[in-house]
């Protein structure tokens, strides 16, 4: 029960902060939306979303699940008040999931450093779960699916065509099947790249 509750409040704050990021770039670019709708807190109340941030993962917790995962309410930003839209609405994104790749390696250094002086075992399991979460949440955050992360980037990528632009649409208008479809039957596709980059900064030998 303990490790329940301590995971629960380390992806708590972790999405906190993933979102809080969001709005801090917003804000550097030029647009206040986020401040203004008193977004750029860590105070999590601020930021709980019913589904994501409570119910998905009790579920996750009480049946088991290999992972703990869930979200919080996405901080809101303006393109137009954006120089470039695109370039900076990429920008945007890419800040939850390298925030998260942050607190990963933070805690991958404590964990390394604790092991060294022979620290606990419970501490050092509680290091490796922080990275873990942190892990997860920015891969699969980078997933190019709406209303992800990676679905931000996806148009600095694409060439700008009608075939990208046909593509883009489609992900809009589905988004939230394809996620549920992703969670269901393609959380296997990331799973290898989650647990190699768990291995790499903890050190751990692949199994």
């Amino acid at each position: 029960m303990e490790i329940f509750v301590f995971q629960i409040i380390v992806l708590l704050f972790s999405v906190v902060i993933h979102e809080v990021s969001h709005g801090y770039v917003a804000e550097h670019l030029g647009d206040q939306t986020a401040r203004l709708a008193g977004r750029l807190t860590l105070n999590p109340l601020k930021h709980l979303d019913p589904l994501g941030s409570v119910i998905l993962p009790v579920i996750l917790a009480v049946t088991n699940s290999p992972f703990i995962f869930g979200w919080a309410k996405p901080v809101p930003y303006n393109p137009n008040n954006l120089r470039d839209p695109v370039k900076g609405g990429a920008k945007i994104a890419a800040a939850g999931p390298i925030s998260n790749f942050v607190i990963a390696i933070t805690f991958a250094i404590a964990f390394r450093i604790a092991d060294s002086v022979s620290a606990p075992e419970l501490l050092l399991h509680r290091f490796a779960d922080v990275v873990s979460i942190n892990i997860l949440l920015a891969v699969f955050n980078l997933v190019p699916i709406p209303p992800l992360d990676g679905s931000k980037l996806l148009p600095t990528i694409l060439p700008r065509n009608e075939t990208s632009a046909r593509v883009l649409n489609f992900l809009e208008q589905n988004g939230f099947i394809l996620i549920l479809l992703f969670l269901f039957f393609g959380i296997d596709i990331i799973r290898p790249i989650i647990e190699a980059l768990f291995n790499f900064l903890l050190r751990f030998p692949s199994a």
